[in-house]
């Protein structure tokens, strides 16, 4: 994911001179391609995140582009006021990349980790937020989120997790996209390295549901998930990021709509990581790994 993202960055500067990345002072392999090729459009703003904010906007408000990197927790979590104040309040155009999203960082711990990103950007308005589950999806979020006139949010999980879909998508839309579709009356939405994990339950036949990937979590165009939703049962939705706020308290509070479909959230509960090891080791942690979820899914 993060291969298709350098290479992404790298197309998009060369057609676009008006296109700067902001960096707080890391992510230096993922820019070296950048740097080489165009190092002028490579800005290092060192530890300093919120003024990094600070001079994308006023970027922004030249007529330029800026792409704003983090691990997020420092993107958003650490600059979230200057994304409300400095981008979605004043209405400019922006792309916030938040690497690492959910627990990657498992050996770094809670001040690298961030289950809540998403959760605190939803209830500001102004901002769109996307969360790509292989390099295919990363790709058509970031085309996408390049031609808004607005800010946006892309969220990047586990990078060397397996692809869910087999080409390059086009034209993305706010629609959550389908992956496994048998007629079963259970449906899964489930978003960033979640979705691989639930369509090898089903692949394997550990758990009969129909599948949709949701990359866009927030945006200002409609999507039809009430319409897909009356399609089934029951739901379920599957995230890399805290039950509170993220996925699928948007799924529930569709679903609450009409009140005829039960909702059943898997993700992080409301505590912080207790241990320190892999990522695998984190995330049986916090009952995602795939035992953990189909137990919940079939449970």
């Amino acid at each position: 994911m993060r291969d298709t993202f350098s290479k992404s960055l790298v197309d998009l500067v060369s057609e676009n001179s008006n296109v700067y990345v902001l960096s707080g002072d890391h992510g230096y392999a993922l820019f070296d391609a950048l740097r080489t090729k165009m190092p002028d459009h490579f800005i290092n703003a060192g530890v300093a995140e919120q003024n990094m904010v600070g001079v994308a906007a006023g970027l922004s408000k030249l007529g330029l582009y800026p792409i704003i990197y983090g691990l997020s927790a420092f993107v958003p979590i650490r600059v979230l006021e200057q994304i409300k104040i400095d981008f979605c309040y004043e209405g400019l155009p922006g792309l916030f990349i938040g690497d690492g999203a959910g627990i990657v960082y498992s050996h770094l711990g809670t001040s690298h980790q961030s289950t809540e990103d998403i959760a605190a950007l939803r209830a500001i308005p102004e901002i769109s937020i996307l969360s790509p589950c292989d390099k295919y999806e990363l790709k058509a979020c970031f085309d996408w989120a390049v031609q808004q006139k607005s800010t946006v949010y892309l969220r990047m999980g586990k990078a060397d997790l397996a692809d869910v879909h087999e080409k390059l998508l086009l034209n993305l839309s706010s629609e959550p996209l389908s992956v496994v579709q048998n007629n079963n009356s259970v449906v899964i939405f489930a978003t960033g390295s979640m979705v691989s994990v639930c369509l090898k339950l089903i692949k394997d036949g550990k758990v009969k549901a129909d599948l949709y990937s949701v990359p866009v979590i927030k945006s200002k165009e409609k999507n039809n998930i009430k319409i897909i939703l009356k399609k089934y049962s029951k739901a379920i939705t599957v995230e890399e990021h805290s039950i509170h706020g993220g996925l699928g308290d948007m799924i529930s509070a569709i679903a609450a709509e009409d009140a005829k479909i039960q909702v059943r959230k898997i993700g992080i509960e409301d505590r912080f990581s207790q241990a320190c090891g892999t990522y695998q080791f984190l995330m049986k942690e916090h009952g995602l790994d795939i035992d953990s979820v189909e137990h919940k899914i079939n449970g």
